[in-house]
Formats: C-alpha cells, structure tokens, sequence
C-alpha cells in the first residue's frame, strides 16, 4: 500500500517515508558544519587567558594579573582583548542577512542553494583560520575573526529531516558544535605550555574542521525546498525521494512544497514587511525573543569565557582549559541527551524543566562567589570552593544543554510557514550573533562592575524567559512544517491573529 499523507488522531499530517541512510548521511553532514563554528568559539575563549598570546598581542593584561591589589573580578577587563572574541559575531551576524532574503545580496540563496551557501561559508571558514593563525597584529586577529561567517545548517537540516525526527536531527548541528568545543579545549591543553607559538597552533587547526565541511558541502544534496525555489522541480523530486527512502510514496509531501514555495513567490516582494503583518504576529514574536532569551540565560559564560571565570575563582591556565573541557563534555552529553528525548516528550517540558535547574544553579554560584571571592584579603578562592563553582557550572550547563542551547535552533527553524521561513530564521540569526558580540564584548566589564551578581542578573532573566515559554510558546514536535500554522491557529492566545484565515476558510466551504 504506498504511504501518503496521514492525518493523526491529534490533527498533526503525516507524511510517509522512512529513516534512511540517505537522509541521516545528508543531515549529519550539514549538522557537520556546527564543527567548524564550535571549533573557533571553544578555542578563543581558551586562547583568551593563554599568556603567550597575552604577552604577545595584550602585555598590559600579564601585568594586571601579577599585581597583588587586582580586582579578582576585574583581571581580563579589557575591551581590545574582548574584541578579538566577539569580532567572530559581527561577520557572522553579516553572514545570516546575506544567506537569506532580507537584502538584495540576500537572494544569493535563491540562485545558488543552502548547499552552496555552506561551501561559501566552509571556504570562508577556512582563510579565517589561516589569518589567525599567522596573526602578528590586533587588526589581523580581529580581521581572521570576521571572516568566520555562518551558514545556512539548521534551515538545511529543518527542510531535508522527516517531521517526526526533525528536533533530534536539528539539534545535531549543535551535537557538532559541542564537539568542536571539545576538540578545541583539548587542543588548547596540549598547546598551553608551548611558549610562543602555542596559540598558533590552536588557531592553525581550526583550518582542518573548514576543509572537512567544504568537503561535506560538495557531497550533499540541495534540499526540495531549496530547489523548487529554483525553479527545478524534477531535481527536487529526485531529492525528496532519495531522502524518504526508493519506496516512499512522496506525491502528498512533494505537492504540499510546492504549493508552499508558489504562495511564497508570489509574495517574495516585502518579505520583511509580511512579517510585520498582524497575520504573522506570532511568528515576529518568536524569532525576536527566542535568541533574545537565549543570550540571556549566561550562556555567554558557558560557551566563550568560562576559562575566563575559572581563571578569575583561582584556577592555573592549564586548570582553566581543562575546567573548560569538562563543562563543553557536560554540554555535549545534555544536547546528546536533549536529541533522544526532544521528539518524545516535547519542547516545552525541556524548557520547563532546563530553566528551573539553571536558577537554582546559578543562584548557588552566585552566593559562593559572593562569600569566597575576594574576602579576606585574598585575590582569589579557597580551592574547595573553587571546586563547586565547577560542579555547579557543570550542573547549569547540563541544564541549559538539555533545554534553551539545543532547543533553539528547533524552534527558529521550525515555527514559520516557508514565505518566511527564511527570512524569519535570518533575522534571528542576525539577532542572536549581534547580541553574541554585545555579550562577549562587555562580559568582563559586567564581571567586573556587578561581580557575583552577574549570576543574579541571569537567573533573573531565566526565570522570565521560562514563564514566557509556559504561556506563549505552543508545542511543534511532531508537526510537518506546512502544516505549522494550525498549530498556532489553535492555541489560547495565538489564535486571535488566524480569526481572519479560519473565517475566510469557512466561507469557501460553506459556499
């Protein structure tokens, strides 16, 4: 019997096909690219508090650290030093406007693909990674930073991925990225004690991730709904059914795309524009607050400067980078564990469950930094206590792995209807790297002026953002992306801005 479009007992279509190697080949190696941009987050943060970059490129900040009377929270407040980690951000911010359709520039994706996108981006990737690498100025470091621009992955992995696996295959772009992190801590270690050059090379290697992706970008195929926007439609159905598997019935799926990229043509003009229509409410609502909440929740600690913050509770360099390692393996093992659970159990109950734990650790971090740091006439902490801001940065990071870090691509890539799905997945992305640059550049300013309350000021947020998950944020697993805005047509608050498609909808029918 072919397998079609079939219409659960909750409403939700779904669609026939299986998991087949094709399709999980295709996903892993576009989540692949997450390697590479884990990769240089996880060895900037490491390369930050090395002191053979800082006597090289940052002297002042070697001396700061060696006098007696320093703030403990004030070590690395320094905004050129800052600028070298959050540069990354401005290009990449650049990059998501260009990947999509918001700028004329923007229809780059249109005439070339997501998979072309990902090779430019690999490419980019990879003569950023060669500046750093041979850096002898501030501005080379800040220009290699720049060039490290994001492609087009979670959107690739929302559109080729069956709906009833597509938040544990999306969240397998952030599994890469965890994995970068660690390669690049552990990378880190091994480069720490070398005098000189050590940071070069930790730098340097970030160029063998970029060619493992511009490879990978060669061998994947464009996704369907990428290539009916082209205008092949023979290719795209070529796609689809290698992707579903050679007996999947894909008529039902392939004529719902589609007709879901023709109503996207023909309002191509004023994509923006479409989103600020009453109409599309929600869905402007969503991909402001989402990276918003996400930059809120301190992850800025986690992913970036957390050998900063071991370096400041009292930890060696080399302590700091292995401290680092253990909290990327934590991360890793939660987005691991969010990818078994997530198409389970939903999205809300992880960012219910995530939220709560990340109050509770962060207020415990708080109040040991607020008793041991900087009391009794010592610059840094009691080991002991040193000890439990790690196992409680672990516990956080589990948290946050579990439920806003993995969650969020799912989300942002799965809400919109495809007439702004890019559109909408650009602007959030442009969001979130804009604010990844405002938080990694004044991270150390805020360390140093609100000291342990910094930790404060997150779970307060935390705990907003939690709430307004509970009330607003309706569940999506499960749901075929054409058939998304049903969803939101049916919850309490939601409904109100599809009043006018459900009328109009029953006029037809009863005329």
């Amino acid at each position: 019997m072919a397998r079609g479009a079939l219409e659960a007992a909750d409403g939700h279509i779904s669609y026939g096909g299986s998991l087949t190697a094709a399709v999980m080949a295709i996903c892993l190696m576009a989540a692949s690219c997450g390697l590479v941009f884990g990769y240089h987050v996880g060895v900037a943060g490491g390369v930050t508090q090395m002191e053979s970059f800082l006597n090289k490129f940052f002297p002042e900040v070697v001396s700061g650290m060696k006098s007696a009377k320093r703030d403990a929270y004030c070590m690395y407040d320094n905004q050129l030093l800052t600028a070298f980690t959050s540069s990354m951000y401005i290009g990449s911010s650049l990059s998501s406007l260009v990947a999509s359709r918001v700028t004329m520039a923007s229809r780059v994706t249109r005439r070339v693909g997501r998979q072309s996108v990902m090779l430019i981006g690999g490419v980019l990737f990879l003569f950023g990674s060669i500046i750093n690498a041979g850096a002898v100025t501030v501005s080379m470091l800040i220009m290699g930073q720049m060039l490290l621009g994001f492609g087009a992955a979670p959107l690739y992995l929302a559109e080729t991925s069956p709906p009833r696996w597509r938040g544990a295959f999306t969240i397998a772009y952030h599994i890469f990225v965890c994995i970068g992190s660690v390669i690049a801590n552990m990378v880190n270690y091994l480069t720490n004690s070398m005098p000189y050059w050590g940071w070069r090379i930790s730098l340097g290697v970030a160029a063998i991730p970029a060619i493992i992706i511009i490879v990978g970008a060669l061998l994947v195929t464009d996704s369907p709904s990428s290539l009916v926007l082209r205008g092949e439609p023979d290719k795209a159905r070529v796609s689809l059914q290698h992707i579903r598997g050679s007996d999947a019935n894909i008529e039902a799926e392939f004529k719902d795309i589609v007709c879901a990229v023709e109503e996207a043509c023909q309002n191509e003009q004023g994509a923006f524009k479409r989103l600020c229509n009453k109409r599309y409410r929600p869905y402007a609502v969503m991909m402001v607050a989402i990276p918003v909440f996400f930059q809120l929740t301190g992850m800025i600690v986690v992913f970036v400067l957390a050998p900063v913050l071991f370096r400041t509770v009292g930890f060696s360099s080399q302590k700091a980078i292995l401290g680092s390692a253990i909290v990327n393996l934590v991360t890793l093992c939660a987005v691991i564990t969010s990818t078994f659970v997530v198409d389970r159990y939903g999205r809300r109950s992880l960012f219910l469950i995530g939220g709560i734990s990340m109050i509770i650790f962060q207020v415990a971090v708080s109040w040991i930094l607020a008793e041991h740091l900087g009391k009794h006439n010592a610059v840094t902490m009691a080991r002991s206590y040193a000890m439990a801001v790690l196992v409680l940065m672990c516990l956080y990071t589990f948290s946050l792995g579990l439920s806003w870090d993995s969650l969020k691509w799912v989300i942002l890539s799965e809400i919109h209807p495809v007439e702004t799905r890019s559109v909408g997945q650009a602007i959030s992305m442009t969001i979130a790297f804009v604010l990844y640059f405002i938080q990694a550049q004044v991270f150390t300013t805020l360390l140093c002026n609100l000291k342990f309350g910094i930790f404060l000021f997150f779970a307060g947020w935390v705990l907003a953002m939690t709430a307004f998950i509970v009330v607003l944020l309706p569940e999506t697993k499960g749901v075929p992306l054409e058939a998304m805005r049903a969803v939101w047509a049916r919850h309490w608050y939601w409904k109100r801005f599809f009043l006018q498609d459900i009328n109009k909808h029953d006029l037809s029918s009863t005329g």
